[in-house]
Parts: structure tokens; C-alpha cells; sequence
């Protein structure tokens, strides 16, 4: 089991930054990389950014050049920050872990966080 805890949701203006944070504890060791996927209301969950424990990243078109996913080793944590946010990016964001498989497919993640809201509004 493994166990995903986000933080650092939040409103911010058209143009601002924010960053979300995922703190992974339990079989950690069972993890081959950690993603973000978002969900806005009425719409299908949908991946962000991803994070392979060889140190490759892979992003989705409408956040490449905005968001940079990142990991810091001693507290098993995955960063994910977003700057010059737009009004489109308002969303719930998860994290989650998966052992292997399409990394942007959020079915072959195997553990998912609660969420949290990220509101880009003025």
C-alpha cells in the first residue's frame, strides 16, 4: 500500500504560480513514477505531468513550457510547479503512483491522493 497526501492547492490570479506538493509514504519502493492528473467539473480526468524515478518527465501540450515536475528524495515527496496559470487550468489535482505501464493513462496509476483545488480566477 501506498500512501499519497497533496498540499498546496489554492486560488490565484490569471498569471500567478502555485505549488502543489505529494508526500508518498508506505511501499514506496513498489513506486516506478508519480503523476499528477486534474479533473474539472463535468469533464474527464485528464493527466498533467509525470515524474519516472530514471529521471525522465513527461508532460501534457497544454502545460509544457508552464509546469515543471520535480522530487525531493529524502522526504519522498513530488513537487509540481505551475506558473503563468490560466483560468482553464482550474481543476481538482491529484497525485498518484503507478508500478509501470502508460504513465498518462490514469488507469495504470495503482494509488491516488484526495485532491486537491486549484482556482485561477481574478
Amino acid at each position: 500500500q501506498v500512501q499519497l497526501v497533496e498540499s498546496g492547492g489554492g486560488l490565484v490570479q490569471p498569471g500567478g504560480s502555485l505549488r502543489l506538493s505529494c508526500a508518498a509514504s508506505g511501499s514506496i519502493f513498489s513506486i516506478n513514477a508519480m503523476g499528477w492528473f486534474r479533473q474539472a467539473p463535468g469533464t474527464e480526468r485528464e493527466f498533467v505531468a509525470t515524474l519516472i524515478w530514471s529521471g525522465n518527465t513527461v508532460y501534457a501540450d497544454s502545460v509544457k513550457g508552464r509546469f515543471t515536475i520535480n522530487r525531493d528524495n529524502a522526504k519522498n515527496t513530488v513537487h509540481l510547479q505551475m506558473n503563468s496559470l490560466k483560468p482553464e487550468d482550474t481543476a481538482v489535482y491529484y497525485c498518484a503512483s503507478t508500478r509501470g505501464g502508460d504513465v498518462t493513462k490514469s488507469d495504470h496509476y495503482d494509488y491516488w491522493g484526495q485532491g486537491t483545488q486549484v482556482t485561477v480566477s481574478s
